[in-house]
């Protein structure tokens, strides 16, 4: 009865969304365009895709050549409205993932806004200077129109098997790929064969012009929680596995073929940290004297400032941040988006999806 439940409600999601994609298209629903580059990094799936990730390598680059500035909705904040974010702000009134972003870089520009077209306009007139927008999940905000649509795929969770929310973990349309731009095929295994990502090219893309490219994650070296400072790893170190994130499995099951692990804490996405769960860790580490806490940079976020973590706990965490390694290398990836991007300089228009 619950299965039956779930798929009517899946159905009447997807019917809504259907109707609002044609009201956008249709022009019911207008999408403002912008005279300056607007890069969106999305997703069709509930978390757990890379877009973090992604737009910190987007950053990284593209604020060599350009004033970047970053808009995202703040997901899991406590407040309302446009806020531009400091390093020394909470994630709970900012958001984990912006400030992620924003610590990594503090000379970047980075908004909140749950409306992003707003965001922009403010960021248009406050900060003359930016010439690029790079938004945080923004595939399904079509009130604004992006000149590039890069969607994320997790290799590990293949759209079409999936169905829509709450049955399954799409959160939009298979159809709607036909907007994207890019697909970037996150988590790929290291034995996907040229086969395999051709029959993934065939599913995702729904025209010639769309590019499909194929990354695993990179890690970084551990880093301590308190003083931020790098902390080797011997392979077969007993850890315990905390995240926070929208696919716990994959990161404890990464874990689990360089280290032993003990235990495994997995919190829902974007959780927030309580004494209850300060309490949990406390007890796992007492449970296993010799072992450290090993977590996500997202999760770290939420506790670098936290006071209410005691010093015997905090003083166990470590953390590693991850980035997108291109399976070919990412020269031809962003070769492609320098070209889009100078011929969107040159023609002086948005181009339509």
């Amino acid at each position: 009865m619950k299965q039956l439940l779930l798929k009517i409600a899946s159905i009447l999601y997807g019917l809504g969304l259907r109707v609002r994609h044609w009201m956008f298209d249709v022009g019911m629903l207008h999408s403002e365009k912008y005279d300056i580059p607007v890069l969106c990094v999305g997703n069709i799936t509930v978390g757990g895709t890379g877009k973090t990730p992604a737009v910190e390598m987007l950053v990284g680059y593209y604020a060599k050549t350009h004033n970047v500035a970053v808009v995202s909705r703040g997901y899991g904040r406590k407040t309302k409205g446009y806020l531009e974010v400091s390093v020394e702000d909470s994630y709970i009134d900012v958001g984990d993932e912006p400030l992620q972003i924003k610590r990594k870089f503090p000379n970047v520009p980075v908004v909140v806004c749950e409306k992003r077209a707003y965001a922009i306009e403010r960021i248009r007139e406050q900060m003359p200077d930016v010439n690029m927008i790079i938004m945080d999940d923004g595939f399904q905000h079509r009130f604004v129109q992006p000149y590039l649509n890069i969607i994320m795929v997790d290799a590990s969770r293949p759209v079409e098997r999936d169905h829509l929310l709450p049955y399954g973990q799409l959160r939009d349309t298979i159809s709607s790929l036909h907007r994207a731009h890019y697909f970037i095929v996150t988590k790929c295994p290291d034995d996907m064969t040229p086969i395999q990502m051709r029959i993934q090219r065939k599913v995702l893309t729904f025209k010639p012009s769309q590019q499909v490219f194929f990354t695993r994650f990179k890690r970084s070296v551990m880093r301590t929680l308190i003083e931020d400072r790098p902390m080797p790893m011997v392979a077969g170190s007993k850890v315990i596995a905390m995240s926070g994130i929208g696919n716990s499995e994959v990161f404890n099951e990464d874990l689990r073929s360089r280290f032993n692990v003990v235990e495994t804490l997995d919190f829902e996405d974007h959780h927030t940290y309580r004494l209850g769960d300060l309490a949990l860790m406390q007890k796992a580490l007492e449970r296993n004297p010799d072992a450290v806490i090993i977590t996500t940079e997202k999760d770290a976020v939420k506790l670098f400032n936290s006071r209410k973590i005691p010093a015997e706990v905090s003083s166990r965490i470590l953390y590693e941040s991850v980035e997108l390694a291109f399976v070919d290398g990412t020269n031809e990836f962003f070769q492609k988006l320098d070209k889009d991007i100078k011929q969107h300089n040159n023609d002086g228009y948005i181009r339509g999806c």
